[in-house]
């Protein structure tokens, strides 16, 4: 088991496609509204966020599961894959109830603490009050794509994704603007298009599983145990916070840009949902090491680990430069598919570019993280997230202390955080004992 280049990439391919396709869905409700109003704009980066931030908690068990099930995998006990499975899926499965129960009855108090303007404020109202029944969906989903992706059997997920980003196409077209007698439901029928797609995602998984995995091979069949329940809870509790301290900082950070203008925060949108394009990249090959090194370390092949992170990052950097590239040649095009607002393009210019010089340090930033997470040892990323969490709202607040400092500038706290993210990963997988740790 000694991963090459190419088998690397094959690996990769289809989980990079999926998330891809994952936040096309965001895009294209981006695009949409784009061309609706300014505040439903920026509106949507607000709840998106928000609601990224929640799924993100789910995404984090997922993780964790996603761990022990190529941890069996590599050591071949593979009817005890079949049982992370379940007990992953019935915990999502309440989790997701759980969490919608909890969105419907203190999103609106929540929202209305953090958010300044009256018009996004309802406006963000109406995209969660649709879009939280994602949960429900895309929970669930997590759960079968941790059992995939743990097993290295990944390509279903790029057919998965297609039809989850072509019916939320779809769906968009029909629900924002009322197109073939469909009601015009604006940014509410935005976040009902993507909770359907995710509805459309899950039903396409389990036919899938149903006709074609084989059950007898991994034990597929429902049961509950509740000792195995709470090792997955131990391992995966690190990651869902974490996962969900990664993503809460972004929720913030659009609460501090929507303070200074409905304009401003319109031009962030912009920007975020391009960057989102270049994480797929980079969190691709990133998940995609956590299960390579856990199946490493259960053939007891753990001299392979970091020769493995060295050939996912010079992959990332293959794949990724070029298109830094491209995308800024093509930057007065790319930021106009959003908008036809000449001062929205304008002032959503110079955090593009600071955007992209990002990449640069994100590529190994996430790549030894997520090495980390592959050997299990889940806390130790916990305390990095927290720590680099302290520093970067640090960062967040002094910038809000002065007046008239320019959006770009707001953008560079993302290299401090990936910047010191690399530093405390590297330094820990070259120095600390992670190679002992047992899941």
């Amino acid at each position: 088991m000694n991963y090459t280049y190419k088998q690397i990439w094959l690996i990769n391919l289809p989980i990079m496609v999926s998330l891809l396709m994952e936040q096309l869905i965001n895009f294209t409700d981006s695009i949409f509204l784009g061309h609706v109003s300014q505040i439903d704009l920026g509106a949507s980066a607000l709840a998106t966020m928000y609601y990224t931030a929640i799924y993100m908690l789910g995404f984090g068990f997922s993780l964790g599961a996603q761990v022990v099930i190529a941890r069996r995998n590599g050591e071949g006990r593979y009817m005890d894959v079949g049982r992370v499975f379940y007990q992953g899926l019935i915990f999502l499965s309440v989790f997701a109830i759980i969490v919608f129960i909890l969105s419907k009855l203190f999103s609106p108090v929540l929202l209305r603490m953090t958010i300044s303007s009256d018009s996004v404020y309802q406006a963000t109202m109406k995209y969660m009050g649709w879009r939280d029944y994602s949960y429900l969906f895309a929970f669930p989903l997590l759960a079968i794509r941790a059992f995939f992706v743990g097993t290295t059997n990944t390509k279903i997920l790029t057919a998965n994704s297609i039809v989850m980003v072509i019916c939320n196409i779809i769906f968009n077209y029909l629900l924002i603007f009322g197109n073939a007698g469909f009601p015009k439901l604006g940014i509410s029928g935005a976040a009902m298009g993507s909770s359907l797609a995710e509805l459309v995602g899950l039903l396409f998984l389990i036919l899938y599983m149903w006709k074609r995995i084989d059950k007898k091979r991994y034990r597929l069949r429902a049961s509950f145990d509740l000792g195995l329940s709470l090792h997955l809870l131990n391992i995966s509790v690190w990651t869902m916070v974490r996962s969900f301290f990664c993503i809460a900082p972004w929720f913030l950070f659009f609460v501090a840009i929507e303070h200074l203008g409905e304009c401003e925060l319109a031009a962030a949108n912009v920007v975020r949902s391009i960057s989102m394009l270049f994480f797929v990249i980079v969190n691709s090959f990133a998940t995609t090491a956590i299960s390579l090194v856990s199946n490493l370390i259960g053939a007891n092949k753990i001299p392979e680990v970091m020769p493995l992170s060295r050939r996912i990052i010079l992959l990332t950097y293959g794949m990724g430069i070029p298109l830094i590239l491209l995308s800024f040649a093509l930057s007065g095009t790319l930021l106009g598919l959003f908008t036809n607002d000449e001062i929205v393009v304008q002032k959503a210019f110079y955090p593009f570019c600071v955007m992209l010089s990002t990449f640069i340090i994100s590529v190994p930033a996430y790549t030894y993280c997520n090495t980390v997470i592959g050997t299990g040892n889940t806390k130790v990323v916990f305390v990095f997230q927290m720590i680099n969490i302290i520093i970067y709202l640090s960062y967040l607040f002094a910038l809000s202390q002065f007046p008239n400092i320019p959006l770009a500038a707001y953008w560079t706290s993302e290299q401090i955080y990936v910047l010191v993210l690399l530093l405390m990963s590297y330094v820990y997988m070259k120095k600390g004992r992670w190679f002992n740790k047992n899941i």
